[in-house]
């Protein structure tokens, strides 16, 4: 810097400078190139950053290295070790430590001593600063000379970096060969390996591997075309095709196959929101993506998955809409006047009125819920789509209706949803068409109201009874028939038995009483007691239970006649000659009263 006068244009080299450096050149007022590694560069920021916090910063690496005496140039004293056993030399006096990495350091190595430091001092913040693409050439180099026979590693022979190609190369195979370029390759030498492995340093220019590619094609070893692949440049715009080498939570790694590996922020991963990176990447998939950026700050190439996507969902929506077919959606917002849905990543407005096919649809009961609709307007250039759910809805219900009419029969047991529920029955979907339950079909046990037994939205078991094609009206049972309480009356019940029942009606010519649920038998005021009553309610009440005797039963007309009188006053001949003609008389008064009553 002593050298620079004033004014100058100074480029600072891509292993960095230390902080004093560049406040010298702005004071010489001088116009800074910089072209340090952006890793280097985050390695500078992370050091100043904890030192200023109070922290001891150890480096990494080899302290002679340019790269090392750039980074401790952004602190005032910091330590610096190559290998686990000059931890133990360290005279640390604060209990806060950082460490960070020099970017071509060796990986295995590194997680070597951070695992030593952390034993040590618990409380140290690791920042792995190694760069990606050295921590690749040396996993990929390792992996490549265990399977051959000899390993040409071409770069600088003082290149830390190249070195360290090497160094992991010859743990791995006998025969390492680092040159600097294609003269000091021996070709002769070379004719003795079967396979030949071969990688380059990171600064290594593209001219001197062409050349050492040619040469091994003396060999019969075609590297020329691999070579001009991965040196093929990219531009945006581009589709390529990699595969995923690393995943973290914000961001996906991809192997290109260039020089450059490619980034997919968490953003640009897929057109579904709110997706978690690691869940729909994984570490081996080849996936294809579009190249937003080349020549990024970070040194990557900034891929996308997400604009691919966006381009096919929209001519999948195009089809669709050209050809009136149904798409599938997610429902992710409520608006006012309808609903947004989200169909492959676009978002498709569909008002409230074609949102159902019921107007008294609650939309909020609609949210993150799937639907299918049909895109009925498209403007590509204000990028708006509009669509509707009611129309899908109305074509599988008309599908619906002439399926069940071509197919229905009388006696037919189908299941159905319930519409909705009135005071004279309940109207039940069964399948594109609303049939009815009566009151008196919906159940065999007495109940004042339907609501009592069925809601909306009920999924019940009901018979078609009758039906009307030209009306469409369907009349449906959903009572079943051996639950008939008159059948168990007919099957275990006679007359003359003595019962227990229970009183649940009082009229003013006698007393209900249930005999089992569903039947109820009538004891006229003549055959309460042996003495004249005024009322039922003289002597009995509602919920009383009493024994009583059989006097008739008539299950064509399904009624039964008790007497508590006949079980308090002795059998006689006088009481088993009274006249059948005045018990029928009262019978059918009996059942005149209680009609009228019914009615009232």
């Amino acid at each position: 810097t002593e050298e620079i006068s004033e004014n100058s244009t100074v480029i600072l080299r891509t292993h960095g400078v230390d902080k004093k450096t560049i406040e010298l050149l702005k004071e010489k007022n001088c116009k800074i190139i910089d072209a340090t590694c952006p890793f280097v560069k985050k390695i500078h920021n992370y050091v100043e950053k904890y030192y200023k916090k109070g922290y001891n910063i150890i480096v990494v690496g080899d302290k002679h290295h340019p790269e090392v005496e750039g980074i401790l140039g952004w602190c005032d004293n910091a330590y610096v070790i190559n290998n686990p056993e000059e931890i133990d030399l360290l005279k640390i006096t604060k209990s806060k430590i950082c460490v960070v990495s020099q970017t071509t350091f060796e990986q295995a190595l590194w997680n070597e001593i951070t695992e030593k430091i952390t034993s040590v001092n618990p409380d140290t913040e690791i920042i792995n600063t190694i760069c990606n693409a050295t921590e690749e050439r040396q996993n990929e180099i390792s992996v490549i000379a265990s399977q051959v026979d000899a390993v040409i590693v071409i770069g600088g022979k003082n290149s830390s970096n190249t070195k360290r190609l090497a160094d992991v190369a010859s743990k791995k195979c006998s025969n390492v060969y680092l040159i600097e370029n294609s003269h000091e390759l021996n070709i002769e030498d070379m004719r003795r390996f079967k396979t030949i492995g071969i990688t380059a340093g990171a600064s290594t220019p593209a001219y001197i591997i062409k050349e050492v590619a040619k040469m091994l094609e003396e060999k019969e070893l075609n590297f020329e075309e691999a070579l001009e692949e991965t040196l093929k440049p990219l531009n945006t715009g581009d589709v390529v095709k990699g595969t995923i080498i690393k995943v973290t939570q914000t961001e996906a790694y991809v192997d290109l196959g260039t020089k450059a590996d490619g980034v997919i922020p968490a953003d640009q991963a897929t057109l579904e929101p709110n997706v978690e990176l690691e869940k729909v990447l994984k570490v081996g998939e080849e996936v294809e993506a579009f190249v937003v950026r080349v020549n990024d700050k970070d040194g990557y190439i900034t891929l996308s998955l997400r604009k691919l996507q966006s381009i096919a969902a929209q001519k999948q929506i195009q089809e669709a809409y050209d050809n009136g077919e149904k798409v599938k959606g997610i429902v992710t917002e409520v608006i006012k006047g309808g609903i947004i849905v989200l169909v492959y990543g676009s978002k498709v407005f569909v008002p409230a009125s074609l949102a159902s096919d019921n107007k008294n649809t609650d939309l909020e009961t609609l949210l993150n819920k799937e639907v299918t609709l049909k895109i009925i307007d498209m403007d590509r250039r204000r990028r708006k789509l509009v669509g509707s759910i009611r129309v899908i809805l109305n074509e599988e219900k008309k599908a619906k209706k002439e399926a069940f009419w071509s197919s229905v029969e009388v006696g037919q047991e189908i299941k159905g949803v319930v519409k909705s529920v009135t005071n004279f029955g309940a109207f039940v979907d069964i399948g594109g068409v609303d049939g009815l339950v009566h009151v008196s079909e919906l159940s065999w046990d007495s109940f004042k109201r339907p609501s009592e037994l069925v809601k909306v939205g009920d999924i019940i078991d009901v018979k078609i009874l009758e039906f009307d094609k030209e009306t469409g009206k369907v009349s449906l049972g959903h009572k079943k028939a051996e639950d008939n309480p008159w059948i168990k009356i007919k099957e275990n019940y006679n007359v003359d038995d003595v019962i227990e029942c229970k009183i649940v009606r009082l009229l003013p010519f006698g007393a209900f009483a249930e005999i089992i649920p569903g039947v109820d038998g009538l004891i006229h005021i003549s055959q309460i007691c042996n003495k004249k009553i005024g009322k039922p309610a003289d002597v009995l009440n509602i919920g009383d239970v009493v024994n009583a005797k059989i006097v008739e039963i008539n299950l064509e007309d399904q009624k039964i006649a008790l007497s508590i009188r006949a079980l308090e006053e002795p059998v006689t001949e006088e009481v088993k000659e009274e006249p059948a003609v005045e018990v029928v008389a009262e019978t059918e008064e009996v059942t005149a009263n209680e009609e009228q009553v019914t009615e009232e």
